[in-house]
């Protein structure tokens, strides 16, 4: 790919599968022969860390007051200066290698203040695009070709943030009335940022997750969410799968099981398609 495709997972709401998502997305991605960073600021429990097992130690590290540079140093003023004071080894420093073939730039504790300390810079231009400048100066000159962002459930300076700097966005949603609202409105408020600052910010795709397709009610607003959005929907929705859980609770992806359920198959398999569809909506190419 000669671009790096961005992408931020979110939706104005908790427990849809934000983070789950985004680590499968990212290691189907990644077996498409991308090469793919996750980063995390969705909150300071380390919830995608601890998916790819890598979270236990990178705490310790936080124990010890050993990490730093985080991701939350990349929003302070003096990031340009600690930059350039570490050269190649700041971002480095960063990035945390996991065992399912993607990099990952962990959640810090620090995340617990970042939106009000972004709430205290009155230019709001500055304020959400620093992470943009982050990304584009310092990360991808890595050669990274997909960069994935686990974003807070519910809308702030850091959802913001992130979202300016995907430009693309992956909405992961329950099949309710109340995830029907919360799209809707994650539509309005992305073309209200448009608009605002004259930035591009599309929804890329809406992922149906946790889908329980046995159930009359899930099958309906499965059929109403693919006839409000049409192509943004994605080509495969996710089912509800125990086995994933399990594999998350674990330590890992469900990619990594050895003897996944028929379930977790079947949503390993959706990932996948789902990546794909991604790469090409996003103008890249698998290598």
């Amino acid at each position: 790919m000669t671009d790096t495709l961005r992408l931020a997972a979110f939706i104005d709401k908790g427990g849809t599968g934000k983070t789950t998502a985004t680590a499968h997305l990212g290691v189907a991605l990644a077996a498409e022969g991308l090469d793919v960073l996750l980063i995390d600021l969705a909150g300071k429990q380390g919830d995608l860390a601890k998916t790819f097992g890598v979270w236990t130690t990178y705490q310790r590290r936080i124990d010890d007051d050993d990490a730093w540079p985080n991701v939350t140093t990349v929003f302070q003023d003096e990031w340009a200066t600690i930059a350039d004071k570490l050269g190649a080894d700041a971002v480095a420093d960063l990035v945390i290698e996991t065992d399912e073939d993607v990099d990952l730039i962990p959640a810090h504790p620090g995340l617990d203040s970042l939106d009000a300390d972004l709430g205290t810079i009155d230019d709001a231009a500055d304020r959400y695009a620093r992470f943009d400048r982050f990304l584009t100066e310092y990360v991808e000159p890595r050669g990274y070709d997909a960069i994935v962002l686990d974003l807070p459930g519910l809308t702030n300076n850091v959802s913001y943030s992130g979202l300016w700097a995907a430009s693309h966005v992956l909405a992961p949603v329950e099949m309710g009335p109340f995830e029907a609202e919360q799209a809707a409105k994650l539509r309005a408020d992305l073309q209200q940022m448009v608009s605002a600052f004259d930035i591009t910010i599309e929804l890329a795709m809406v992922l149906p997750n946790k889908v329980d397709t046995r159930t009359t009610l899930a099958t309906t607003y499965l059929d109403a969410f693919r006839s409000e959005y049409g192509e943004t929907m994605a080509p495969a929705y996710i089912p509800y799968s125990q086995d994933i859980r399990n594999a998350v609770e674990q330590g890992h992806t469900a990619f990594a099981l050895s003897d996944p359920s028929s379930t977790a198959q079947q949503a390993c398999a959706a990932f996948t398609t789902n990546a794909q569809a991604l790469i090409t909506r996003l103008g890249g190419t698998s290598q």
